[in-house]
């Protein structure tokens, strides 16, 4: 159960995520900077979008909806198949900045979350190529 004292509270709820996932993916999508990262993705999008969702609502202090469908995250282990160095780090944390951007949110709470994703990304770098 959520509480109001959450960033999942804080920036919205279930619409401000859903718009969130679907920003950060249209980004990757779209922006030649993401073009590293978008190539390491299916050609469909929908399952990433869905599971990024479900996980970031968990994450953000909202309903558990990734554990409940998956369990444990298991974030590097899932992602270890995928070539992961600084360069496609950075490039997800890319697209998730300019579509954090897009959602209205104080400013700390920003801050606070970018950081948290910053650190994340950083955690699934996997190669130093």
């Amino acid at each position: 159960m959520t509480t109001n004292n959450t960033p999942y509270f804080h920036i919205g709820g279930e619409p401000a995520v859903r718009l969130l996932v679907n920003q950060f993916y249209f980004y990757m999508d779209t922006l030649v900077e993401a073009q590293g990262i978008r190539e390491i993705h299916q050609p469909d999008l929908f399952s990433a979008n869905s599971k990024l969702f479900k996980f970031l609502s968990g994450w953000l202090g909202g309903p558990n909806l990734f554990i409940e469908e998956f369990g444990h995250p298991m974030l590097r282990a899932r992602h270890f198949p995928f070539i992961i160095g600084e360069s496609e780090s950075e490039q997800w944390m890319f697209c998730m900045n300019k579509a954090l951007e897009e959602i209205p949110m104080n400013p700390i709470v920003l801050a606070n979350i970018k950081n948290a994703l910053q650190d994340l990304a950083k955690h699934m770098i996997n190669t130093n190529n």
